[in-house]
């Protein structure tokens, strides 16, 4: 069987509809790959895509796309809410097919020390590829930011695992690796107080004791002047994402706040959503694995 490779490269640009346009030109343009999905946050200023394709293909286009951005995307100039350290700012490899995380973490190692020779854009290596565990959380390889980056990797600790221990002067620096799925969900709360969110963040979030498989910070959606507590799901099985919205919801309550909406950024997988649903309707005896009409459809 085929092997089928997920890649969900995140770029520092949300605003330049000319950039994004020419990220999705490129990515559609390698052979054996498929663009499943691209969205764009001009209050984050990034754009998450997602593709799907045979290994070496995705190492092409991951490449590619990298080379891309590197070319039009001057972190220099870049302003955000979300966190970001390069104008490609991170490239997951996910196995989705007849594959391993095993193969993911040999195609993240191929396309970063890649990325180096060609580009001399240095690399992180995170989650299942990183080389020691003080580097697979992807927030404490991002810590310090674009701006930060320059002293970070002056520390002894902080070699970039590709690379000099000196940023691209306008592209920064990428983090590469292997993970399994993630669910990108954010919550949108009735509030203009980033406080709040922050607070909310801090709750929910496992690295200051919230849930185990939740990342979360506050951020401001200028556009909307709203908070938002923006999350990394990184095992939805372990933490669902009803859990976390009703953790969210108890806690905006206490403040007076309301949740407006939330959102899935990028692609999720099936069962994430499904979980949610068989927890609010209270669902008995429910089998996802037969009573889904599109597992069946699908093999």
């Amino acid at each position: 069987m085929a092997k089928i490779v997920q890649c969900i490269p995140n770029f520092s640009e949300g605003r330049d509809q000319a950039v994004v346009d020419a990220l999705v030109a490129t990515a559609k343009s390698v052979p054996g790959v498929t663009l499943l999905d691209h969205s764009s946050d001009a209050s984050h200023n990034r754009s998450v895509f997602t593709l799907v394709g045979d290994p070496d293909g995705i190492a092409e286009a991951a490449f590619k796309l990298c080379k891309l951005a590197s070319e039009k995307i001057d972190m220099t100039k870049h302003t955000g809410e979300h966190p970001r350290m390069g104008a490609t700012d991170v490239i997951p490899f996910v196995p989705i097919k007849d594959c391993t995380a095993a193969d993911c973490v040999e195609i993240s190692k191929k396309v970063a020390a890649r990325i180096w020779n060609e580009l001399q854009i240095p690399i992180f290596l995170y989650e299942d590829s990183c080389a020691s565990e003080s580097r697979r959380n992807l927030a404490a390889v991002r810590k310090g930011q674009f701006e930060g980056m320059p002293e970070k990797l002056k520390q002894d600790e902080w070699a970039p695992d590709f690379g000099e221990r000196k940023v691209h002067p306008t592209a920064g620096i990428t983090a590469v690796g292997a993970r399994m799925p993630l669910v990108a969900y954010n919550v949108n709360l009735g509030t203009s107080d980033i406080e709040i969110a922050n607070a909310i963040a801090k709750v929910v979030r496992g690295s200051s004791g919230g849930f185990k498989y939740c990342k979360g910070i506050g951020v401001m959606l200028e556009d909307r002047n709203i908070a938002q507590v923006s999350m990394n799901m990184v095992n939805y099985e372990g933490t669902p994402i009803y859990r976390v919205f009703e953790l969210i919801r108890i806690e905006a309550e206490r403040w007076g706040v309301p949740i407006i909406g939330s959102e899935i950024v990028g692609l999720t997988p099936a069962k994430a959503l499904i979980d949610c649903a068989d927890y609010y309707l209270k669902l008995e005896n429910f089998d996802y694995s037969k009573q889904v009409l599109e597992n069946h459809l699908l093999g």
